[in-house]
């Protein structure tokens, strides 16, 4: 085979391969929205699956949906939770953002895809609470002097980052009991900010089940709230 005639023949390879995947990435984008549809239905929500550019713009507080370019939520979902008595209007679904770098002679861009699960908070001013495992760069910043919030278990604050805009709110928030629950369970990163609390590790999209398993869990975390808290922020 001459040169011409192989060069030829890989165009062709790839552009077969490039529009085979194509078409699984839509069967599987076609299947996760039935499948969150079918979701949404189950929870007696609603399902709106195109995209949604304002979603960053809305929740800007939030860190997690101001990183990069391009961002924008779909397979959006809305309901209602009750927790304790009290209504929680919720947000879930999926959202996406691309992250271009520069090394002087050509770029590229990556894409990230998380889902996420959004509670509008069915009290007064609540205090900013951020709850998250302590990664690598938290340990950095501790040996700087940038220090979380610590509590009086050692394990709890070595496991777990945690700041707040009140102190006094965090400590009364996270008590004995419900540090055993986050040391027990599977805790999501929780931000809560203006009122909203928002659960998500800004790393992977979720399967219908893990939808429902945050779902479950952030109904927990807030029954944990002790009631004097939840009194004092009616």
């Amino acid at each position: 085979m001459n040169p011409e005639s192989q060069i030829f023949l890989y165009i062709v390879v790839f552009c077969v391969m490039a529009a085979a995947l194509g078409y699984y990435s839509h069967l599987a984008a076609k299947r996760r929205r039935e499948e969150l549809a079918a979701l949404a239905s189950q929870l007696g929500w609603k399902f709106y699956p195109d995209r949604d550019d304002s979603h960053d713009e809305e929740f800007a507080h939030f860190e997690i949906f101001r990183r990069g370019h391009s961002r924008y939520s779909y397979n959006s979902m809305y309901g209602e939770l009750t927790i304790d008595e009290k209504a929680y209007s919720a947000k879930m679904g999926d959202f996406t953002y691309k992250v271009t770098s520069h090394n002087g002679k050509s770029s590229s861009t990556t894409t990230y895809r998380f889902s996420y699960l959004i509670l509008e908070l069915p009290f007064g001013q609540v205090p900013s609470l951020v709850i998250r495992r302590e990664g690598m760069f938290d340990k950095l910043k501790g040996m700087l002097g940038f220090d979380d919030i610590d509590f009086e278990s050692a394990e709890f604050s070595r496991r777990f980052f945690v700041k707040s805009s009140d102190k006094r709110f965090a400590y009364d928030v996270i008590d004995p009991r419900m540090i055993e629950f986050l040391l027990n369970s599977d805790a999501p990163t929780i931000d809560i900010e203006n009122g909203r609390g928002l659960f998500a590790d800004g790393k992977r999209s979720w399967s219908p089940a893990q939808f429902r398993a945050t779902i479950g869990w952030a109904q927990e975390f807030f029954d944990h709230w002790p009631d004097h808290v939840q009194e004092s922020l009616s």
